[in-house]
């Protein structure tokens, strides 16, 4: 791989405008989940920073099951963008309900852990106080799986197709509802009593079910049900739902296996001490500014590649991956940049009259626990852009493979070391670099191989009424081996 991305031409079909023009909005959209989080965790930071660490850390542990639901639900996404390249669009409705079906589904089953909420966060050690800010708020975000689901599920029908405008403005709608109800939640605003971390938690169900409403109200519209099958396409299909978590499930997994290992970082760094534990869910945080906005990118190269594969185009969709690399690559070079000279700047948001007690301590890891994130988020660039191409292909199985092999040895495992020999908290950070470059290399090695060029997740035509009215036949269904 070169060390500066070559430029692809700007005007053409896999070139810079059409990857700008379908990214741009996706980028909004996710920075508005990530300014969601921030607004979290700045307005708990103006109470303690041991809310910021007890949010950021019950936040992994919900997160660790429910990437794997959202993930699969929005695996449609690659359906939507295969059967759209293929023009077959009749599909498309049915596609979308199928994931409906499991966000429902797979909903209902997040709620069976809320009894056992203070049992699950013992488990992690943490101290006392830790957990009793951690418990109510991973109950909470417990009656929020279902809706985030289902928002994944609808958006799919939008961003499948290119239409990632459609997308910013279903987030927005979510981030506005989430930050009022914060304001009036968190600290007992107009009328409401102060309910602190559990406010915000509350709150961050509501703003889930306010984008979920308006996602499935504006993909019922009567312009869309013609022409995709909307609302007709609602019954289930075994075969079309099979082929959804046959493929979904798996992207859905590597996610998984990636949050349970930084759930258990969280969990070995919070036994080092509540400083360590704050430090690191800032740096995470702080972070999240730069990767959650790239996640739009990596969503607009998974369209683009699965268009293309609908279109029997695989050149083309390799030349969209590598004008995503290179976007992705320059952004989270100037991100960097700021993580490396700037870091006041970012400790300028957390810093508040109500954390002076560790504060001086923070001041002085947090830079440093910066420095870390400015190295290997240049490589997370080509890790998030290529498992991506690769999951719009169908080439799950492999991504997912990549991600279970290489967290406990690479990761997890010298984390519990660090901590029980004193290696010390840098240490720990090191074996979680490392785990993020070298997953980064072998996707790039993955998708040079060229295996995904043959995949499809979509099935094969069937000759409905006559030959003259269907597509050419596609290649085989993928098979991720």
């Amino acid at each position: 791989m070169q060390a500066t991305p070559r430029m692809e031409d700007t005007t053409t079909p896999g070139g810079w405008r059409e990857m700008w023009r379908l990214a741009w909005p996706l980028i909004v959209s996710n920075s508005f989940f990530t300014l969601q989080i921030t607004i979290d965790r700045v307005m708990l930071g103006r109470l303690d920073a041991e809310s910021v660490g007890a949010a950021m850390a019950a936040a992994v542990f919900f997160w660790t099951p429910m990437i794997l639901g959202q993930a699969t639900a929005g695996y449609a996404m690659t359906f939507v963008a295969q059967y759209f390249g293929a023009g077959r669009l009749h599909r498309i409705g049915p596609a979308v309900w199928q994931a409906f079906y499991f966000s429902f589904f797979a909903g209902l089953l997040f709620l069976l852990p809320v009894p056992f909420a203070a049992d699950i966060i013992s488990w992690a050690g943490h101290s006392d106080k830790m957990q009793a800010l951690e418990t109510p708020y991973i109950r909470c975000l417990c009656f929020s799986a279902m809706p985030t689901m289902l928002t994944a599920a609808a958006s799919s029908f939008f961003t499948g197709r290119g239409d990632s405008r459609t997308v910013m403005w279903i987030n927005g709608v979510g981030l506005v509802t989430n930050a009022f109800f914060n304001y009036v939640w968190i600290y007992g605003n107009l009328g409401f009593p102060a309910m602190g971390i559990e406010g915000a938690g509350w709150a961050t169900v509501l703003g889930n079910w306010a984008s979920a409403v308006t996602a499935f109200a504006l993909m019922a519209r009567r312009r869309y049900r013609a022409e995709f099958a909307t609302l007709s396409g609602w019954r289930f299909e075994g075969l079309l739902f099979r082929r959804l978590l046959r493929f979904g499930l798996p992207s859905g997994l590597q996610w998984a296996f990636d949050c349970f290992a930084f759930a258990l970082f969280l969990v070995v760094i919070g036994q080092m001490g509540d400083v360590e534990l704050a430090a690191t869910s800032i740096t995470f945080s702080l972070n999240m500014l730069a990767f959650i906005p790239m996640l739009g990118i990596g969503q607009a190269v998974t369209v683009l590649v699965g268009q293309r594969l609908g279109e029997n185009d695989p050149d083309l969709a390799a030349r969209s991956t590598r004008t995503g690399f290179q976007m992705a690559w320059l952004y989270m070079t100037a991100v960097s940049a700021t993580y490396l000279f700037c870091p006041g700047l970012y400790l300028l948001i957390f810093q508040t009259e109500a954390n002076t007690a560790n504060w001086a301590s923070l001041e002085v890891l947090i830079p440093v626990l910066l420095r870390f994130v400015a190295v290997y988020s240049l490589f997370d660039s080509m890790n998030l852009i290529y498992s991506f191409a690769l999951k719009g292909a169908g080439d799950t199985r492999f991504v997912t493979l990549v991600a279970l092999t290489l967290s406990w040895p690479i990761m997890v495992l010298p984390t519990f070391a660090a901590r029980a020999y004193g290696w010390g908290l840098e240490a720990a950070w090191c074996f979680a670099s490392a785990y993020i470059i070298l997953q980064a290399f072998l996707f790039f090695w993955r998708f040079k191989g060229g295996k995904w060029r043959s995949m499809r997740v979509i099935e094969p035509v069937v000759v409905e009424t006559t030959a003259a009215e269907e597509p050419a036949p596609m290649p085989a269904a993928a098979t991720a081996d």
